[in-house]
């Protein structure tokens, strides 16, 4: 019900604003989503775009508004940042392992324990890598109509697409569609991936500035093959690089008969309205009531023809297993916004959720009945503080659950200072209890072991944060952990016979775990040469060993830029090296699609050499890439989990190409 008044809403709101004023004035810039003071000095300058056809438009017109609504503008360069986010997930994807196929899963080689969520989340979450959660989802405000196209070639059979178009049909009246769609083959057997992602967008705003509204609907389907990685008796063939092997289509795997997906569609809407606006640069005291709604239902789903009991476990039948989860949830938020020159901006907040989790049957198992609905109700109540005074900026958040099954607190608080024009120092703590995963409380499948209800306590984290920047010389981010009654997938052999199947089960660490990361991050330029460093160190001190990670991981590209052909292109050419140090890398399951813990064998310590050539002419960004290209000569002992091999030297071509009407 919810759902189908917020589509007749948000379909009247289209139609009764739509204007041809298509000139967006300097003036109508305020409102919703737009923080003018995210916009530094350097980012007001123009990327010298030529040919826009409304002579009036600067390219830092074209807005981009985050979900935290900061405020930056479209970004036409060729950089080596742009290198980096040109993958499936188009964002840096350092500390993140690929899969062999484009589209797969990920796994992680660091993890950040910062968190504001005051629910569980869904679970599957080697399927969320490209699932594009509220926080990923931007709005715009453009002066003309403008479209990005992107293609990427794939591996085998497939591409790479994300088309997107933006326009304001008045100053005041904004949106965007978006579609991101793939599919590849893979160089292995029986590992197709199939995904796609819809975004639609929209803003608004009175003349008078007093009610501003954003809202967003995203529908995504991610599909997986499946095979459960390569046999045992074939991790010889693949190391030992002999010529009848390099063709992986050859190497057996271990079943060809399963997929997975994840399909999810949400609808999303803020708004506010300004009970006491300001009048100009003056005004001391500011009143608003905001609202926010979202509605999201998705499942996961896992299917296998026939069951593969030596891998996992016996089942209840022996075809057609269909395994699938089911998430309802619809989150109400009320704000009271008031903002003092002296006190700062205050928020004080309550919220509702309600949520149905679970699965179309009840599982009876070794005399135990395992129910198939987790539903129910959540209040919560929070505020946020944010106050800038001078060179000095603080904010704080917190939230607490009051009433409802599931317990959860959180409190963030940053404290950010400009020492100069350079250096800039940031400091944060943040504090979470939070309730396990749906998955890690409640699962059901058609094999046997994978049937379980779990009491855990929830996981307590509180994290100390501290950042030195310097746009000159480098960046350094340190974060130190603590992690209580960690949850985690792991086949624990205790109380098991050497013949005997182990299970793959959820378990609570009963200690402690102290996490320790320090990133540095620096680029030394010479001329038209320029080496990109990114180190990261990790240390836990784990007494059970549940929380794995590189100690070491390490990019560092040599690179070359310049103009060529009397400047009609510019040019950038280099080689990146990619590395970590070897460790008890986590294991992936595809039934739950989520990894778990193993300790057999240490994985990593090979290097990953990539050749780029790009070229930027105009708006067109050209990208070729020679990935992988060592992996002949230093070793066929490259791994993204266990018995999944890591993508072979291939060869890859892309562009971006921005349109300006």
């Amino acid at each position: 019900m919810a759902r189908k008044v917020f589509t007749f809403l948000l379909l009247i709101l289209v139609s009764s604003v739509y204007a041809q004023d298509l000139t967006i004035p300097q003036d109508s810039r305020e409102g919703f989503g737009i923080n003018q003071d995210t916009l530094s000095p350097s980012q007001r300058k123009s990327t010298g775009i030529k040919n826009l056809k409304n002579n009036k438009a600067k390219i830092e017109d074209y807005l981009i508004i985050s979900y935290e609504n900061d405020t930056t503008y479209v970004d036409t360069t060729l950089h080596i940042k742009k290198e980096y986010k040109f993958n499936y997930l188009r964002k840096d994807n350092f500390g993140l392992m690929p899969f062999s196929n484009l589209g797969q899963t990920y796994n992680s080689l660091t993890y950040n324990f910062q968190n504001t969520s005051l629910m569980p989340s869904f679970g599957a979450r080697a399927r969320h890598f490209n699932y594009m959660e509220i926080e990923d989802i931007n709005y715009y405000r453009v002066p003309t109509p403008f479209t990005e196209l992107l293609f990427k070639t794939a591996f085998e059979q497939g591409q790479l697409a994300d088309s997107f178009f933006t326009v304001n049909t008045s100053p005041r009246f904004n949106f965007s569609v978006a579609y991101k769609g793939m599919r590849s083959i893979g160089r292995y057997q029986h590992i197709l991936t199939s995904t796609g992602n819809f975004r639609f967008t929209t803003n608004y705003q009175t003349k008078n500035k007093r009610y501003n509204l954003r809202g967003h609907i995203v529908t995504q389907d991610l599909l997986n093959e499946e095979n459960g990685g390569l046999q045992d008796s074939q991790v010889a063939n693949f190391e030992s690089g002999a010529p009848e092997f390099i063709d992986r289509s050859i190497l057996e795997v271990n079943f060809e008969n399963a997929e997975n997906i994840l399909k999810g569609k949400r609808f999303h809407l803020e708004h506010n309205y300004k009970i006491v606006r300001e009048k100009d640069s003056l005004s001391k005291n500011k009143l608003s009531i905001g609202h926010i709604m979202s509605f999201e239902d998705k499942y996961y789903q896992f299917n296998q023809s026939a069951a593969v009991t030596d891998i996992f476990g016996s089942a209840f039948k022996s075809t057609n297993l269909v395994d699938r989860a089911t998430i309802e949830h619809f989150h109400n938020k009320l704000q009271l916004n008031y903002s003092n020159n002296i006190l700062g901006d205050l928020q004080f907040n309550l919220g509702s959720d309600n949520y149905n989790y679970g699965y179309n049957k009840i599982v009876v198992y070794n005399g135990q009945t395992i129910t198939n609905r987790l539903k129910g109700n959540i209040y919560s109540a929070g505020g946020k503080y944010q106050k800038q005074y001078k060179k000095f900026k603080l904010n704080a958040n917190a939230g607490v659950n009051i009433s409802g099954d599931f317990d959860g607190n959180f409190i963030k608080a940053t404290a950010a200072f400009n020492l100069n024009n350079d250096i800039s120092a940031t400091a944060s703590i943040n504090h979470s209890s939070k309730a396990p995963n749906y998955n890690q409380l409640l699962y059901q499948s058609d094999y046997i072991n994978y049937n379980w209800q779990n009491n855990f306590n929830n996981t307590e984290t509180q994290q100390l944060a501290f950042q030195l920047k310097s746009k000159k010389y480098a960046t350094l981010s340190v974060d130190y952990t603590t992690i209580n009654d960690h949850i985690y997938f792991k086949r624990d052999a205790t109380g098991f016979s050497e013949e005997d199947y182990v299970p793959l089960q959820a378990f609570q660490n009963n200690k402690s775990i102290t996490y320790l990361r320090a990133k540095f991050e620096n680029e030394i330029r010479y001329k038209n040469i320029a080496l990109n460093n990114t180190i990261l160190y990790q240390n836990v001190q784990d007494d059970n060993n549940v929380l794995n990670v590189p100690e070491f991981t390490t990019r560092n590209t040599l690179y070359y830029s310049n103009h060529i052909f009397k400047k009609a292109m510019y040019l950038q050419t280099g080689v990146t090296l990619n590395y970590f140090t070897s460790y008890y890398m986590n294991d992936y399951d595809p039934v739950l699609a989520e990894f778990y813990v193993q300790t057999d064998k240490e994985y990593g310590g090979f290097p990953r050499l990539d050749f780029f050539l790009n070229a930027k002419i105009r708006q067109t960004r050209i990208y070729l890439k020679a990935e992988h290209f060592n992996s002949s000569f230093t070793g066929y002992n490259y791994y993204s989990s266990p018995n999944n091999p890591y993508r072979d030297f291939t060869i890859r071509f892309g562009i971006v190409w921005n349109f300006f009407l």
